[in-house]
């Protein structure tokens, strides 16, 4: 069996015990991305929003031998202890409102199944909604030292094609999309 791992945030460059076989492909299926959860250290990241442009997502082949474990493996990396936050979609089943062309996608690339991590949007301690860009410009404005400083890490390593709340950012705070983050 052939599972993949769909990637947009800091999976990306930091996948850390994360059991992926060698490197991301740019090449995954469309979903709707966007910078719309205040995490528990207060950065802004990037989760799947309904109203959201879809973007082309990041996939890695996963080194497990089957669904549970690697979702256990996702989970683990994530430091969620909710399994309700790690979603999947295998051959057979039903498409994911989330990612509608996933199966389509899957077969093209030889894969059986695909996991995911599904984290709400969500604002403020308990705000389980997506937070308008002003909210998100006032809140990072707000940020000071180490904070501020992960905060910014994170916008300026997300991938490019994340771009409707980032160009709004960039302009105002001027956290440019960087490849890597300097030494």
């Amino acid at each position: 069996m052939t599972i993949a791992c769909l990637g947009w945030g800091s999976l990306i460059w930091d996948p850390r015990e994360l059991p992926i076989q060698r490197q991301w492909f740019d090449d995954g299926p469309f979903v709707k991305i966007e910078f719309a959860r205040q995490s528990n250290d207060d950065r802004i990241t990037l989760v799947i929003e309904e109203t959201a442009t879809p973007v082309r997502t990041l996939w890695a082949v996963m080194d497990a031998t089957g669904v549970e474990i690697a979702k256990e493996a996702l989970r683990q990396r994530e430091g969620k202890p909710i399994k309700d936050h790690i979603a999947h979609w295998q051959t057979g089943e039903n498409t994911p409102a989330a990612i509608p062309r996933i199966a389509e996608w899957a077969a093209a690339h030889g894969i059986d199944a695909v996991i995911w991590t599904a984290l709400p949007a969500r604002f403020a301690a308990k705000d389980n909604r997506t937070p308008t860009i002003d909210e998100v410009l006032t809140h990072l404005h707000s940020l000071e030292g180490n904070k501020r400083d992960n905060a910014e890490r994170y916008i300026r390593l997300a991938p490019p094609q994340i771009d409707n709340y980032r160009r709004k950012i960039e302009a105002e705070l001027g956290w440019t999309q960087l490849d890597k983050w300097p030494a």
